[in-house]
């Protein structure tokens, strides 16, 4: 969480490896970093919601009501804003909306269908003007 008390998503990512894993050692070596940095982002965490979300065992840990609550939740966020980056990433570069366009002569439009057919697709035809929009 940062300072203002706003869930970072790293620090979410970290939850979910832990409650998934079972055992704190574990998910760090998963996460490729230091068991005592994730103990203290996970203490943090508890901190910053007024919660107990693990009961901690002597081998595993296990989650409380709470952080079963918190895991429903955190994955949701997460598979959220994986999907997002991965919708933005496909999308960088490409325009999207409506495209109109008045063709002089039925001809022209044949050629500009043709150019595109796999990016538009006729709406109407209203005497020699054809309406598009891109496939979503």
């Amino acid at each position: 969480m940062t300072e203002g008390g706003t869930m970072e998503l790293r620090v979410l990512k970290y939850f979910l490896a832990v409650a998934e894993e079972g055992n704190i050692t574990w998910a760090a070596q998963l996460l490729r970093i230091s068991q005592p940095t994730l103990s203290r982002q996970l203490k943090q965490l508890e901190e910053e919601l007024g919660v107990t979300l693990f009961e901690r065992g002597p081998h595993a840990i296990t989650l409380t009501e709470e952080g079963r609550l918190l895991r429903d939740r955190a994955q949701t966020i997460v598979s959220l804003a994986n999907k997002t980056e991965v919708d933005l990433k496909r999308s960088a570069g490409e325009l999207s909306g409506d495209i109109t366009a008045g063709c002089g002569e039925v001809g022209a439009c044949r050629i500009w269908r043709g150019a595109w057919p796999n990016s538009v697709r006729p709406i109407r035809r209203c005497g020699s003007m054809w309406s598009a929009r891109r496939p979503t």
